[in-house]
This record gives structure tokens, C-alpha cells and sequence, in this order.
């Protein structure tokens, strides 16, 4: 197998060469990885059960996110606190957000999906896509330590990410601008 850039050439069966495209990139990417370039790594992402659930709701508008960690007053993650919760057990009830706490409305372990830190991109996408939700938090391999949150928007920038070099190259090419051989 000969490596140029993006593309292979590998050998076949009658001793001549095939071209195939691959990416530049084959490292796998961990739930850890993606939790490093996520928003939620910038910010503080946690909110107490007994926090109002306009608190929660402040945070949503302020950060730009849809989920938060659920704290119990030791400051343990015990759980999820999402806009969906929000808007199916407040606001379409009609409740009072500045009178609900977020414990009335969040979701506890053990019904939180987490995803453990060495968990590659497919696995958390198939955790969510298999369940219907947007986000997990990110624990240790021993399912005690909470390390972050992550968003499916944080996997689909990590995943665009690694296709911008294929994407551009093809493009360019496209174009007529030629093919780009590296030498790797």
C-alpha cells in the first residue's frame, strides 16, 4: 500500500494498483477529545437540585446551551437538566419557573446516559441517537468521576472537522485546481 495525501493506492490481486480516497486523519477521537473543544469546557455548566428552575432557564439563554449538570449539595453530579425538561414539565403545564426546583423536573442516575471518557465519536453517536437525546456527561472508566458534558453539536464539529481537508481537496480538484500528493 502506497499513501499520497488523501489518496491510496493499493495493490490488488494482478500486481497493478487501486486509487481509493482515505482521510488524512485515522486517529480515533474520545468522548475526552471531543469534551476538550466542547462550549461546555469553557463554562460553568452545573447547577444545583435546589436551584429555581429559572435559574437553569438563565443559563440556557446566557451560555447558548440546552443542558446542565444536576449538583446535590455536596456538589456531586446526580443527574441531567435539559430544555426539553424544561419545556415538557414547566412550561407547557404552565408552571411558575421561579417556583419550580430543578430537582421536581431533572433526571437522575441511574437514567442518565453517560459516556465514558475513552469512548470513541461512534459510540457517543449511537448513545444518543439510540435514546433521543443531545447530551452526556462524560465520566471515568469506573463510572466515578464526572469529567465534562458533551453535545451532539460538539460531535458534528469534530466530525466536520476532519473531513474539511478531504472536503477541500475534492473541491479543488472539482475546480480543476488538481490533485495535491503529499509524500507521507
Amino acid at each position: 500500500m502506497l499513501r499520497t495525501g488523501l489518496t491510496l493506492f493499493r495493490k490488488t490481486n494482478s500486481n497493478s494498483f487501486k486509487r481509493t480516497l482515505s482521510s488524512s486523519s485515522n486517529t480515533p477521537i474520545s468522548a475526552l477529545d471531543v469534551f476538550t473543544n466542547s462550549c461546555y469546557h469553557r463554562i460553568d455548566f452545573k447547577i444545583n437540585e435546589n436551584s429555581t428552575v429559572q435559574d437553569a432557564v438563565n443559563r440556557f439563554s446566557t451560555f447558548n446551551i440546552g443542558c446542565l449538570a444536576v449538583t446535590n449539595d455536596e456538589n456531586k453530579v446526580v443527574g441531567v437538566c435539559s430544555e426539553r425538561d424544561y419545556i415538557t414539565k414547566v412550561a407547557a403545564l404552565r408552571k411558575n419557573s421561579d417556583e419550580v426546583k430543578i430537582k421536581d423536573i431533572c433526571i437522575y442516575k441511574p437514567y442518565t446516559i453517560m459516556a465514558k471518557k475513552t469512548d470513541s465519536l461512534n459510540v457517543c453517536m449511537n448513545k444518543m441517537i439510540y435514546k433521543d437525546i443531545r447530551h452526556l456527561l462524560v465520566v471515568d472508566e469506573n463510572d466515578k468521576e464526572f469529567i465534562g458534558m458533551i453535545s451532539i453539536r460538539d460531535l458534528i464539529k469534530e466530525i466536520n472537522a476532519r473531513n474539511n481537508d478531504i472536503i477541500n481537496r475534492l473541491t479543488d480538484f472539482n475546480m480543476g485546481k488538481g490533485a495535491y500528493f503529499s509524500s507521507e
